[in-house]
């Protein structure tokens, strides 16, 4: 026994698509055992809603955005149709945010951005979700790694 959704139009297909990922996701993402929210990760920028000058932009309290030149439009266009929590897991150059802002356009439905609103956005976007360059651990030292088939074997001289 399935459930058996037809649609009327291509035009209510992403809002479909919206809806389910929401289902499906959200409760991961809210839940007791979800993902940490980006702003208690020690490696962005300041976590508190309400920062000094010293200590760099909060962090809105509504959406986990960082309070930076431009969080407004981008919370005002990005969260139309997905959690704030799907841009801010996330991390990624200005060429990577403005392939993501593409795809969504080609394939998703989002509106096409003035010129100017789509700077904004991307200048955001990669100045607080940019690239990481501390996100993987350093490489094991020689004596910790595991031996190997090659390691393991003794030198043959023939």
């Amino acid at each position: 026994m399935g459930l058996r959704i037809t649609l009327a139009s291509r035009e209510a297909r992403p809002l479909l698509v919206s809806l389910l990922v929401s289902l499906l996701v959200g409760p991961v993402l809210f839940s007791p055992l979800g993902l940490a929210p980006a702003a208690a990760q020690d490696d962005g920028p300041a976590t508190s809603a309400v920062a000094s000058a010293d200590e760099g932009p909060g962090i809105d309290p509504d959406s986990g955005f960082v309070m930076g030149e431009g969080w407004q439009t981008v919370k005002g266009n990005c969260t139309v149709c997905h959690s704030a929590a799907l841009v801010t897991q996330n991390r990624g150059s200005r060429d990577h945010w403005a392939y993501l802002i593409d795809w969504m356009q080609e394939t998703q439905g989002l509106w096409q951005f003035n010129p100017e609103m789509e700077d904004t956005i991307l200048d955001y976007l990669s100045t607080y979700y940019g690239p990481r360059t501390d996100a993987r651990r350093q490489n094991l030292p020689r004596h910790l790694m595991p031996p190997t088939a090659q390691a393991s074997e003794p030198d043959s001289k023939d």
